[in-house]
């Protein structure tokens, strides 16, 4: 998105504190343009003109904050030099505050997605970046622990901690691909051939090169990660492809992604004699699309745990065999 400006570089300055990110290195102040970059890969570029805003903007930015309140966030950018020039936000969370940049231009803040939820009453899907955030911290975890001990069981396994993660990045090497087609499968998955390295071992049809040692298995997992990420992104809300437990979306499969990790990952860790905990608000998103009817008041990773059979839960039968919700809500 390109924006005239008075002052390329400061104005470009003022956004990039709104973002949170840094003007490119290449532009300095004086420029005749700077440029802005976002990690999604949205960017603004500021370009100097003579010409002065004389008329309200026809296009504008709306910002809608993650991690802060909408209320929050209209104060953090008055501080940064931003002016209020109309106020529409209503106490229910609907609405928004029209503010203006230091040049005038015009923009909007509403509430982000989680702030929404909160006062709907209704839940966070499961996204692609998620998918993302569960392989990583997966990865760090599991990078951090000895490389020797990686052919003892997992957890309560019949799968060694090598075969386990092997497992991980199967799974989610066969949600993304399931995806793939240009009529996916609606009774069965693509046809990869699929064998085990030894009896009673997990029947994969990705395998790690076991000379590549830990870390070459955990390139593995993170490069089938990232497409499966690729794929949710990409792929129409309203495709549907073949899952054992009935047909699935793509926030059924990035949600089985996340699920898949997060409860391997402590299976490997239980093994190596460790501990480990994801965050609550990925184990909430992911429960409320896989287990819906899993109790919503207690511990969001102790509930994940039990709902896939590996944890007790107070007050609750231990759960002995268990599934997800697949289909879509």
């Amino acid at each position: 998105m390109t924006i005239d400006c008075a002052d390329a570089y400061k104005l470009a300055g003022f956004w990039a504190d709104v973002l949170g990110v840094s003007v490119s290195d290449d532009d300095q102040p004086g420029d005749p343009e700077a440029l802005v970059e976002t990690p999604g890969g949205a960017a603004l570029l500021f370009i100097a003109v003579p010409e002065a805003k004389s008329i309200k903007n026809r296009l504008h930015l709306d910002l809608m904050p993650d991690d802060r309140t909408r209320d929050e966030e209209v104060e953090r950018l008055l501080a940064l030099g931003a002016t209020l020039v109309a106020d529409h936000r209503r106490p229910n969370g609907r609405g928004w505050a029209t503010m203006a940049d230091p040049e005038g231009n015009e923009f909007c803040v509403e509430c982000g997605a989680a702030e929404r939820a909160a006062l709907s009453g209704t839940r966070l899907p499961v996204t692609a970046d998620d998918v993302t955030t569960a392989v990583r911290l997966a990865v760090d975890a599991l990078g951090a622990f000895p490389a020797d001990d990686w052919t003892t069981p997992a957890g309560s396994l019949d799968w060694t901690c090598w075969e386990t993660v092997e497992h991980m990045s199967d799974d989610l090497f066969s949600y993304a691909v399931r995806m793939g087609p240009r009529e996916p499968s609606l009774d069965g998955g693509v046809p990869y051939r699929v064998s085990s390295a030894r009896a009673g071992g997990p029947a994969s049809a990705i395998f790690a090169a076991r000379e590549a040692g830990p870390c070459g298995l955990l390139r593995t997992l993170e490069a089938s990660g990232a497409l499966l990420a690729a794929m949710v992104r990409a792929a129409s809300p309203d495709l549907r492809c073949h899952h054992a437990y009935g047909i699935s979306d793509p926030e059924g499969f990035a949600a089985m992604g996340v699920v898949e990790t997060l409860v391997h990952t402590h299976d490997v860790a239980q093994g190596l004699s460790r501990s480990w905990t994801p965050p609550a608000d990925l184990c909430d998103r992911a429960l409320a699309r896989l287990f819906p009817e899993a109790p919503a008041d207690e511990d969001r990773w102790a509930v994940l745990l039990w709902a896939t059979g590996r944890a007790e839960l107070p007050g609750r039968d231990r759960v002995a065999q268990w599934k997800w919700h697949s289909a879509p809500l």
